[in-house]
């Protein structure tokens, strides 16, 4: 059994999601060969020299489900794209490109977060491909700690404003882009988080058949999508 889940966004502020996450952790997670998450597992991240306690406290749960047999794998989210070497260390889990390719069930599957599917999203897209520059990574990996604190309420207060103002199909993904992925990587599923609109689209692929699943995003409940014989089922689950 194979589990995936994005979106969780943790932070101190969200008890709930915490202590969902944990459980989630102790009773499901060990039960699967592997865990992948798809991005934006935290909130925000600022560089692994800056770790909380709150942040070491998830480093070290997760080392302990690595320790039991389960083998983790984490994507980069546009919310925490500077998450680093050292804390994968701390987690025992791996570093994943977005997008990669993996085998699910005997089949090729892609996995990305989202966010570089959204291109009708312009202005993002521009401060995306700035953002992971190499050179970008590199000055904001070395700015001052208060500085970088700062950067990140502002680019959180940014986000979160200019949100509510775009229209929906802008902050959903290109139409366009599904089949044009997936024709890049010769698959015909592709797994992904970001977008907070959990569903499983059927598509046409060049007259033969192909999917695409979001992964629902944590917070009024959590989501994980496990695929075994059954196939690929994603279900919610109460965070109380």
């Amino acid at each position: 059994m194979i589990l995936l889940i994005s979106d969780l966004h943790l932070e101190e502020e969200r008890p709930d999601i915490t202590r969902a996450f944990l459980h989630f952790l102790q009773t499901r997670a060990p039960r699967a060969e592997a865990l992948y998450i798809l991005g934006d597992f935290f909130e925000a991240w600022i560089g692994d020299d800056a770790m909380t306690p709150f942040q070491h406290l998830i480093a070290q749960a997760l080392r302990t489900l690595a320790n039991s047999g389960t083998r983790i794998f984490l994507m980069h989210g546009n919310r925490d794209f500077m998450i680093g070497r050292a804390f994968c260390r701390e987690a025992g889990c791996t570093l994943l490109p977005d997008p990669s390719l993996v085998q699910m069930n005997g089949e090729p599957v892609l996995l990305m977060h989202g966010d570089s599917l959204c291109t009708q999203d312009a202005a993002y897209m521009r401060l995306r491909r700035w953002l992971r520059n190499p050179i970008s990574l590199f000055i904001l990996r070395n700015l001052p700690l208060a500085t970088r604190h700062q950067l990140a309420r502002k680019l959180r207060k940014e986000s979160r404003m200019q949100t509510r103002q775009k229209a929906l199909e802008i902050t959903d993904v290109t139409p366009t882009e599904i089949p044009r992925i997936l024709r890049e990587h010769g698959v015909r599923t592709l797994i992904h988080g970001h977008t907070h609109r959990p569903a499983e689209h059927a598509l046409d692929l060049d007259g033969k058949p192909a999917r695409r699943i979001v992964l629902g995003d944590w917070d009024h409940q959590g989501w994980a999508l496990q695929v075994d014989a059954q196939g690929f089922v994603q279900t919610p689950f109460p965070l109380a």
